[in-house]
């Protein structure tokens, strides 16, 4: 076969029939069409290019779907997808987004989960041989042979992942972990084992001292990971084994980055910016809102470290992406602490820290702060322990199934004891961060981030972003859960929470303008700052003057902050006969959807809300 290698690959079989120099020609265009879709398009492209050669191996040796592959995170399957018949996906641009940046088995049976959060291969690894070994010891015939796991270093601080080494070396059996060692993380690595690792690495897997096999697990060292002949033989070593083992493969994370394009401008190797790369288009785009207030938040803090030896920011290893910058961590020094990729571990370390007496920031986003709710409930909220949480990415949005932030006010706000603020503009968000983290709070607090919409509208100047909220209450130990009033008007009023309030005013906006002819509606509008309880007094007043009440919330609508309201009219002011409605996301996984489509789908436009509005019955 020449040419055009990997135009031919349709499936794993077509892998099989490659001569040896024709594996290699494979992979140098592989990467060759990972360095340009990523130009093009953006993605994870550092830790694909790292397992170009241990994909290829993969599929050389093994039989899937008959042998199961599951992918750590997930991120690191571009190579695997291509070389499953998804290689036009990552070439050809008109087919750029017909697939995910992860693993999914809606697109492929060689895909086994829906997989975008870190440390879990090895449990579900141990799963799927699990099963196989009940069917074998009951007489039937498997459904799975071989079963790997792949997970990089980085994945590897994960505490889930060492409960599934824990169980995989009891369990017994075939299984596979392919460890892929690239050294680095998102950002660099930390946390002890590390040390143990790179020693690892240094003696070829000889040394005494072997974090594998100190769990009862077999183990193996391949020092060239992005040498394809290498990773064959070694898997060809291992395939079929009858009990678990640690195939460990030193490979080089971002491995073919072209440093010399100035445009493109990322390194090989050990370089944080090579795991996600936008695409150049993106290049001259102002900054997003995550990076904006989260470097204006570390901005903010690191003018305090020297005279506040207990403040700290915590970030469970995904800082760039929150605005944490390289340069912010060498100046804060002690101040900053990455655990790695440990949600669970950072939250009760925190804990921990407040407990103390210290004033801690956990830094990270709405969906990885999913994984830690227990310590959320039971060391921080149960303990009452002054903790300051940045939540980055809450709401409704584009992302994949996997990062969807549209659950956060529900999981966040049902938490007793938790503080839940929802600012609407740059100095409210400081303003917060400032007394979260001052001796003057004395509980939980979670700040919800401002994004893009908040972000859009103060560029734009649809919103100032120095106002500030002065509470609708005067108790000082309670700031901010009080409404903030920011037009008086009356008959209807439009509740905004958060990264929705851009729209609420735009409706207010729009109901008087639409209206002229007949008057207009002149209506309240309300910025209710916090979501974690109800403002009893400002929702009573509003009954006065108002017999519609219209809450706007840019998550899911069951169980969230709308429902309560209307909880609140129908139970606690039942004679007022509020008319309520509600306006937020469907309790649904949604996966690269446009935020306009999911919008119009959740009736979230501003003609949606102010047709629905003026469709009303109205009272005299």
């Amino acid at each position: 076969m020449t040419g055009d290698i990997l135009a031919n690959m349709h499936a794993p079989e077509d892998v099989k029939r490659l001569s040896g120099d024709e594996l290699d020609a494979l992979c140098a265009q592989i990467r060759d069409t990972l360095v340009d879709f990523g130009k093009r398009h953006g993605g994870h492209i550092g830790s694909n290019l790292g397992l170009v050669e241990a994909s290829v191996a993969l599929h050389r040796v093994f039989e899937s779907p008959f042998d199961k592959i599951v992918f750590d995170v997930s991120h690191q399957s571009y190579v695997h997808k291509m070389l499953t018949g998804r290689a036009p996906a990552f070439r050809d641009p008109s087919l750029f987004d017909t697939v995910t940046g992860f693993t999914n088995p809606d697109e492929s049976e060689h895909d086994l989960f829906v997989l975008g959060h870190t440390g879990t291969s090895i449990s579900l690894a141990c799963g799927l041989a699990k099963e196989r070994d009940m069917r074998r010891a009951a007489g039937l015939a498997p459904q799975t042979n071989n079963v790997v796991a792949v997970i990089g270093d980085g994945a590897l601080s994960s505490g889930v992942a060492f409960e599934g080494l824990n169980n995989a070396a009891e369990q017994g059996g075939n299984l596979i972990v392919v460890f892929n060692d690239n050294e680095m993380s998102i950002a660099d690595n930390h946390g002890g084992m590390y040390a143990t690792l790179a020693e690892m690495r240094a003696s070829h897997g000889r040394c005494a001292m072997n974090l594998f096999r100190a769990f009862g697990l077999d183990y193996r060292y391949v020092e060239d990971g992005n040498d394809v002949h290498a990773l064959v033989r070694a898997f060809e070593d291992v395939k079929d084994i009858d009990h678990p083992i640690v195939l460990h493969i030193h490979t080089t994370k971002g491995l073919g980055m072209d440093a010399e394009d100035a445009a493109h401008g990322i390194r090989e190797g050990r370089c944080e910016a090579n795991h996600w790369q936008p695409p150049m288009s993106d290049a001259d785009k102002p900054l997003g809102a995550r990076k904006y207030y989260g470097q204006l938040a570390m901005e903010a803090l690191e003018r305090r470290f020297d005279a506040e030896p207990g403040l700290v920011v915590i970030s469970p290893a995904t800082p760039g992406s929150n605005g944490i910058t390289q340069r912010f961590r060498a100046n804060a020094g002690a101040h900053y602490v990455d655990t790695g990729i440990t949600e669970e571990h950072a939250v009760a370390f925190a804990a921990g820290i407040a407990q103390a007496g210290g004033r801690p920031v956990v830094a990270t986003s709405a969906t990885f702060f999913q994984r830690t709710f227990d310590q959320l409930q039971q060391e921080v909220a149960i303990n009452g322990e002054p903790v300051t949480l940045l939540s980055f990415g809450g709401g409704v949005s584009d992302a994949d199934n996997t990062h969807s932030g549209a659950f956060d006010i529900t999981m966040f706000g049902n938490i007793p004891g938790l503080r839940c603020l929802a600012p609407t503009s740059r100095r409210m968000f400081l303003d917060m961060l400032a007394w979260s983290t001052s001796p003057a709070n004395t509980t939980p607090t979670l700040i919800r981030v401002p994004g893009a919409a908040i972000l859009d509208a103060e560029r734009a100047g649809l919103l100032d972003a120095d106002a500030t909220a002065k509470p609708q209450r005067t108790d000082a130990d309670a700031p901010w859960s009080g409404y903030r009033i920011a037009h008086d008007g009356r008959d209807v009023a439009v509740l905004g929470l958060g990264n929705a309030y851009p729209t609420a005013k735009a409706v207010v906006d729009a109901l008087a303008d639409s209206g002229k002819n007949d008057g207009g509606i002149d209506a309240t509008l309300i910025d209710p700052l916090q979501f974690s309880t109800l403002d009893e007094r400002t929702l009573t007043a509003l009954a006065s003057r108002h017999d519609v009440v219209v809450t706007l919330e840019d998550a899911q609508l069951e169980g969230g902050w709308g429902q309560k309201v209307t909880a609140f009219y129908a139970n606690e002011m039942p004679d007022a006969r509020m008319h309520v409605l509600n306006f937020g996301a469907d309790k649904e996984f949604t996966d690269r959807t446009p935020l306009a489509e999911l919008d119009s789908r959740y009736g979230m436009t501003v003609e949606a809300i102010v047709a629905r509005i003026r469709g009303l019955p109205r009272t005299a």
